[in-house]
């Protein structure tokens, strides 16, 4: 016990001092883990070590110490679908900033302004709702920007407050414009990759030649550059290779020394001071070359998916790669080598949370679309920093989490189930898919039921979607059915009495124990002895939250609200003080006897139902969030796409409130 407290006094003294830092008006405070989706960055003209770094979730960082560490700087259009992968630092007034952004399956996008250095931003009324795909600033004259959209090619020439189409409307080559280069010297050339194929115009946009002689056709053009002491020299990077050109894109000749495989370079940039060094960064891993690009070295590992390359000016030794997953990757010798500068910068999305029972300040959270860069993630300290506990895990999206009855910590994935022994993750291999010989019907008569599974061979391999725990036995809704466990994870076995489902949700408390799928429920009160049909909300869509309080109530939640039965589904009743929408997840909080509610849809409030009284808190944390947790005396978030934040617990007085 005095370690408990001891933890939970640091926690209290770390959250003091973060809470004195610049809070940017986001109420709960962000803490990791370190690491995930990078996609640009941009450099302050007059302090190299000033850098921005985009996202996509609409977040923009900044560092002060050329990259060692970040921290969040303003959250463009206030919305989580905003790609940043265009940031053109103006080279005349570093304060203002223009961003462009596009929307992932979608057309929908736009550019945005800062004049104070990053901190307010105005969206751009000429480019509203455009796919801003590229965007560049001449290096002749800084107030002339060009940008890249799915319908053509945009030009300003009063540093981004107007904007003019320059390729031909509605014109059937120059669309979908994935890059831009300027001419160093002349402005009023441009290069202009797109879907298919590259572009050029000499007069600002009056005209446009084809500049493909050379390259394979129909080849998805992304990224262009233009050598800055000789702008002969272009260099494009395609779905089909790289290419050069010496004589300003009349004709092109593939590089070699790439693999073939590699075909997706995103992204290519020179050394400044040594321009025969370029770095070619690919969905396969960063590429050196060293001599103009006649031959080339892999120097990451092909797991690396590279978005964006930054060469210090000062010192070109310093790189930094912008990758998928692994964030910010650093190098100190000129791109040889390189080890992740992630501190203070989160994009994971997480998705399953579990608190040691014994130590409740040490907390599991698992990531999904991560990879091998995800997984499972472990904190001491209630959230504050982080430690990465994959390995075993295969790279596995990690969906669920829950702690066996004899504190094994185990988590499920989208092929099978695993448990934790020591530092190391195993998949667990004993799992009986054969229905039992008999089951019961919803009325409780024992039915026969055919034994049409049969015995898993080898290690279990489905989607584990939910865990709980009750007394002494484990739940998990998978893809084949619910699966109980008596012997902690060890050997699992399909639930009498309950049909083999696809289920989505289970929910465990003291004997009361439910299991939902998007559009059925159902429920246990005595341990599983008899279990019987739901009758699910008519005003309820579809079940996505769902939780038992082991007092009798049962929860269900969805894009409607949150929904609350006392009497196994005959009736049901809504939270009268609260409209709630989206309800995306209920937990009940054994210990405080708090039902603890969050939804999507844009909502940033936590909620806590006390159920003796059924009192309502609610706390505006700033985040929109997947889920709540108590720590000690306060709250833990897992916000969509940004990590973990925590509530300070000083604010608690402030913005809560009690009904």
């Amino acid at each position: 016990m005095k370690r408990r407290y001891k933890i939970q006094a640091v926690l209290l003294a770390l959250l003091f001092s973060f809470f004195c830092l610049r809070l940017h008006a986001v109420n709960w405070l962000p803490f990791g883990p370190d690491g995930g989706d990078a996609r640009s960055f941009a450099v302050d003209p007059q302090d190299p070590s000033h850098l921005y770094l985009g996202t996509v979730t609409g977040w923009i960082y900044e560092s002060h110490d050329a990259g060692a560490s970040w921290q969040r700087l303003a959250w463009i259009g206030k919305r989580d679908d905003l790609v940043l992968d265009s940031i053109v630092v103006d080279q005349a007034n570093p304060k203002h900033i223009v961003v462009g952004a596009w929307v992932m399956g979608s057309p929908d996008g736009g550019l945005y302004v800062s004049n104070d250095g990053g901190k307010i931003w105005a969206d751009e009324v000429d480019m509203r709702g455009q796919s801003v795909l590229s965007l560049a600033a001449a290096p002749s004259n800084p107030n002339i920007l060009v940008a890249g959209t799915l319908k053509g090619v945009y030009r300003s020439t009063d540093g981004g407050d107007h904007w003019s189409l320059i390729s031909p409307p509605g014109s059937q080559e120059i669309h979908e414009v994935e890059s831009i280069a300027i001419d160093p010297v002349n402005p009023e050339i441009i290069y202009a990759g797109t879907w298919h194929l590259p572009w050029k115009t000499s007069d600002g946009g009056a005209h446009w030649v084809n500049i493909k002689e050379g390259v394979i056709d129909d080849s998805d053009v992304f990224s262009i550059i233009v050598d800055p002491k000789d702008p002969k020299v272009v260099y494009a990077s395609a779905c089909s290779g790289i290419y050069k050109s010496d004589n300003a894109g009349l004709r092109f000749q593939k590089v070699q020394g790439i693999p073939s495989t590699a075909r997706r370079t995103r992204v290519l940039m020179q050394d400044p001071k040594h321009l025969n060094i370029v770095f070619a960064g690919t969905t396969e891993g960063l590429f050196r070359s060293g001599d103009s690009g006649k031959t080339w070295l892999r120097t990451t590992g092909p797991d690396v998916i590279v978005n964006d390359v930054y060469v210090d000016p000062d010192d070109t030794n310093r790189v930094l790669l912008a990758t998928d997953r692994g964030g910010v990757l650093a190098s100190r010798d000129g791109g040889y080598s390189f080890v992740p500068s992630n501190k203070g910068f989160s994009s994971r999305q997480i998705v399953s949370y579990v608190a040691d029972s014994e130590f409740p300040a040490r907390i599991y959270v698992g990531v999904v679309n991560d990879k091998a860069w995800g997984g499972v993630f472990v904190s001491e300290n209630g959230g504050l920093t982080w430690t990465q506990k994959s390995a075993g895990l295969d790279g596995h999206d990690v969906v669920s989490l829950e702690q066996a009855p004899d504190r094994t910590i185990l988590a499920g994935t989208r092929h099978g189930i695993y448990r934790l022994d020591g530092d190391v993750w195993s998949r667990v291999d004993k799992v009986s898919l054969a229905e039992p010989a008999r089951g019961r019907s919803a009325r409780g008569h024992a039915v026969a039921v055919s034994a049409r599974m049969r015995e898993k061979d080898g290690p279990y391999d489905g989607m584990v979607s939910s865990m709980a725990h009750t007394g002494d036995i484990l739940y998990a809704a998978t893809a084949d059915g619910l699966l109980m466990s008596h012997t902690a994870g060890v050997n699992w076995s399909l639930t009498p009495g309950v049909p083999v489902h696809d289920w989505d949700n289970v929910a465990a408390a003291r004997s009361m124990v439910a299991v939902a799928t998007l559009h059925s429920a159902m429920l246990t009160i005595n341990g599983g002895i008899r279990w019987t049909a739901v009758r699910l909300p008519a005003a309820l869509s579809q079940v996505d939250a769902l939780a038992v309080d082991g007092a009798g109530g049962l929860w269900v939640g969805g894009p409607e609200g949150a929904f609350i039965s006392e009497n196994g589904g005959a009736s049901w009743t809504t939270l009268s003080t609260v409209t709630l929408h989206g309800v995306n997840c209920l937990y009940f909080d054994e210990p405080s006897q708090q039902m603890l509610i969050t939804a999507d849809n844009g909502n940033t409030i936590a909620y806590a139902v006390h159920l003796p009284d059924m009192a309502v808190k609610y706390w505006n944390t700033g985040w929109n969030l997947r889920l709540v947790r108590q720590v000690g005396d306060h709250l833990v978030g897992a916000t969509l796409f940004d990590g973990i934040v925590v509530q300070p617990r000083m604010v608690d007085s402030a913005e809560a409130h009690g009904h």
